[in-house]
C-alpha cells in the first residue's frame, strides 16, 4: 500500500486511557509529520509508554481517535502493524542467544527464507558495529551493545513508523551517541521516528519537533528553538574572581532582572533567566540590553566577572518550566 507523504505519520485526538481510577491518558492531542525524529519528553507517571503503546495497536483506547498514515489504529490494527516497529525501554531479545541467531530467528518470524535472513542479519550487525560480537551471547554484551541490537532488530523489515521509549536510558555517553548515530541514519533511510526521552539533552540533538506532556495530555509543543523562546530570552551565566562576593552577585542580580537567581555547585557561578518582552526579535534586543545592566551594575558594585555568556534557556529550564514540581508517579 502507497501513503501520501503530506499524511502526518500520527494524528490523535482526544486519546483516553484508564485504568481503574487513573487516567494515564487524558484527552492526547498530537500530529506528527512524516519524515523526521518526533520527541516526546514528559516526567515519570506523564503518559508516554501508554501513549506509544496505544499507537502501536498494543493498548486499545478507551476514548478518542488515533491514526497513524491515515490508518485507525482500532479498525485496522493489523495494517498499522505493518507499518510500524516498537523498541521499549528494555532489550527485548534472547539472551542466550547470540546477536546474530536473534536477528536470524527474527528474520525467519517474519517471513525470510532462511538464506535472506542470515544475510539481512549480516547487513545489520555490519551497520550497528556489532560484526565483531555476531557469535557472542548476548548477555557477554554491553548495554550499548544491546541496544543496538534491539534496535537492529526493529528495522528487519524497515519500518515507516519506528517507536523508540526511552532507547538509552542506562547507557554511557559513548552508547549513547551511538545510538543517535544509529536514530539519524534510519531517518536518513526514509523513517520516521516517534521517541519517548526523559533526556532533555537527547531530544535537543535529535528531534526536529517535540511535544511536551504531562498528566496524560500535551502542555506544549513546537521546535526545540520555539520551545525555549515560550519561556524567555535566554539565560546568563556568570563566574566571579571573588567566590566571597556571589551573595552580593545574587543581590545585584535579582534586582536589575527581576529574576530567580541560581546558585552553580562551583562557589563562583550563577545563573539567571532573563525573559524580554514583544516579539522574539525584541525579546531578543531586551536580553541583551538586560544582561549588559547586569554587568554595568556588578561592575559598579566592586565585583569582577571573569566569564559571562548569554545563551537561549535549555531545554531542562523549558521542562520543570512547564512542568512544575515533580508530581507523584501514575501510569508510565
Amino acid at each position: 500500500m502507497t501513503h501520501d507523504e503530506s499524511t502526518p505519520a500520527i494524528e490523535t485526538s482526544g486519546l483516553v486511557k484508564t485504568f481503574g481510577s487513573t487516567r494515564a491518558v487524558d484527552g492526547l492531542d498530537l500530529t506528527v509529520p512524516a519524515g523526521s525524529v518526533y520527541g516526546v519528553l514528559g516526567p515519570n507517571g506523564a503518559g508516554k509508554t501508554t501513549a506509544v503503546r496505544m499507537l502501536a495497536t498494543l493498548l486499545r483506547p478507551d476514548a478518542g481517535q488515533a491514526h497513524v498514515f491515515g490508518l485507525d489504529v482500532v479498525r485496522q490494527a493489523d495494517a498499522v502493524r505493518g507499518l510500524v516497529s516498537l523498541t521499549g525501554q528494555y532489550a527485548s531479545v534472547d539472551e542466550d542467544m547470540t546477536g546474530a541467531e536473534n536477528l536470524v530467528l527474527l528474520g525467519r518470524l517474519l517471513g525470510y527464507r532462511k538464506p535472506a535472513a542470515r544475510a539481512r542479519s549480516a547487513q545489520l550487525l555490519e551497520a550497528f558495529g556489532l560484526t565483531d560480537a555476531a557469535d557472542r551471547q548476548v548477555k557477554n554484551y554491553s548495554g550499548g551493545m544491546r541496544r543496538r541490537l534491539d534496535i537492529a532488530a526493529s528495522i528487519l523489515n524497515t519500518p515507516r513508523l519506528l517507536f523508540l521509549d526511552e532507547p538509552t536510558t542506562g547507557l554511557d555517553p559513548r552508547s549513547r551517541n551511538q545510538v543517535w548515530d544509529i536514530v539519524r541514519a534510519v531517518v536518513a533511510h526514509g523513517t520516521t521516528v516517534l521517541l519517548t526521552t526523559q533526556y532533555l539533552d537527547e531530544a535537543d540533538h535529535l528531534a526536529a519537533r517535540i511535544a511536551v506532556i504531562d498528566a496524560g495530555r500535551v502542555i506544549a509543543e513546537g521546535t526545540p528553538g520555539e520551545l525555549k523562546s515560550s519561556v524567555g530570552a535566554g539565560t546568563v551565566h556568570l563566574r566571579l574572581r571573588d567566590a566571597g562576593q556571589r551573595p552580593e552577585a545574587e543581590r545585584v542580580l535579582a534586582r536589575v532582572l527581576n529574576s530567580p537567581v541560581q546558585l552553580g555547585a562551583d562557589p563562583v557561578s550563577l545563573a539567571a533567566r532573563v525573559t524580554g518582552q514583544g516579539t522574539e526579535r525584541e525579546m531578543d534586543r531586551g536580553a541583551a540590553e538586560q544582561a549588559a545592566r547586569a554587568l554595568s551594575e556588578l561592575a559598579a558594585a566592586g565585583i569582577v566577572v571573569d566569564d559571562f555568556s548569554l545563551g537561549q534557556p535549555s531545554l531542562d529550564e523549558v521542562f520543570l518550566a512547564l512542568t512544575g514540581p515533580a508530581k507523584s508517579e501514575a501510569a508510565a
